[in-house]
């Protein structure tokens, strides 16, 4: 099994989301906006919000790790 897959505030970007909102989004999912933007959090944690939003992220996070970007 691979490493897992780290998504951050880039793909977030990618796909065209606007991280000011994304900031209170973290804060009622128990998350840490400091700790995406430092280090990012692995596709799992986010999968697991059941967030469709978040599932965008994730899925283009993992085309660019599968891709090798």
């Amino acid at each position: 099994m691979g490493a897992p897959v780290i998504v951050t505030v880039n793909h977030l970007r990618a796909a065209q989301m606007c991280a000011r909102a994304a900031r209170p989004w973290f804060a009622v999912q128990g998350l840490s906006w400091a700790k995406f933007i430092a280090e990012g959090y692995d596709a799992e944690t986010l999968r697991a919000t059941g967030d469709a939003l978040a599932l965008k992220v994730v899925e283009l996070a993992e085309a660019e790790a599968r891709d090798g970007r």
